[in-house]
């Protein structure tokens, strides 16, 4: 079962990997216009954190927001195109079980995430130099969130029966979400009523409890953060390990 495992972690990370133009490279420079178009426009028209520049608030929130949009893609990408070029049956008549299916595509998920993470922030720490206050939840935070995403993405790449549909996953739930988490803001900053909706975004407190590692402050404890965060874990693990052991749209 562990070959199995690690030869369909393998096969992931070399997918991405082999075009890492288009996997790693293009979400890094993107993330990079975002700083230089977001930081110019609003670095004297944002109020963060006491101390804190707006250019360097903006860094951690655009190196998270990079971590799990990627991770989503990998999973999701993965697990669509092998439906729709009929190369998935050869993964299902494998001897391999839910849980090792699961750990592959969600470590590589996580390692395609983190090394576009790490991208992003070579790319833009010379632009704006950023501290590391507590490494810690920099690195929590990374490889939980990285895993969460990589799970949702697994779970919709199970449903989704065409790229359509995958599309729409990402269109209308990943990107609003993750935009919406306090990327480009601080929801200390925000009326009552839109602090209360961003605090049931759970993308929110991946990225708040992130930021925290890097300059020691949040707009929540990061403990809370990192209990919620780890609880939204465990659920959506769930869930994903039930779609796996059942065959929803996989073997059926």
């Amino acid at each position: 079962m562990m070959i199995g495992f690690y030869t369909l972690f393998y096969k992931e990370v070399l997918r991405f990997w082999k075009v890492s133009l288009q996997t790693i490279t293009a979400p890094v420079i993107t993330a990079f216009l975002y700083l230089v178009i977001f930081g110019q426009a609003l670095q004297n028209h944002v109020q963060v954190y006491p101390g804190v520049e707006y250019k360097s608030f903006l860094i951690p929130g655009l190196v998270m927001m990079s971590i799990l949009q990627n991770a989503f893609a990998n999973s999701s990408s993965s697990l669509i195109q092998s439906r729709v070029t009929g190369n998935l049956v050869f993964m299902l008549l494998s001897p391999l079980g839910p849980r090792e299916i699961f750990s592959a595509y969600v470590l590589a998920s996580i390692v395609r995430g983190v090394c576009v993470g790490v991208g992003v922030w070579l790319a833009t720490v010379w632009f704006v130099p950023v501290s590391f206050a507590v490494p810690f939840y920099i690195f929590a935070f990374a490889v939980l969130g990285a895993a969460i995403l990589g799970t949702m993405g697994l779970v919709a790449g199970i449903y989704s029966e065409k790229f359509d549909q995958l599309a729409a996953f990402q269109s209308f739930l990943i990107v609003p979400l993750t935009f919406l988490a306090g990327v480009f803001y601080s929801t200390e900053a925000l009326p009552g009523f839109w602090k209360l909706v961003s605090r049931l975004n759970p993308f929110f407190y991946m990225i708040d409890g992130f930021r925290y590692g890097f300059f020691g402050v949040s707009d929540i404890a990061p403990l809370k953060s990192l209990m919620i965060t780890l609880g939204f874990f465990i659920v959506l693990a769930g869930l994903a390990m039930r779609l796996l052991v059942s065959g929803y749209k996989l073997r059926h």
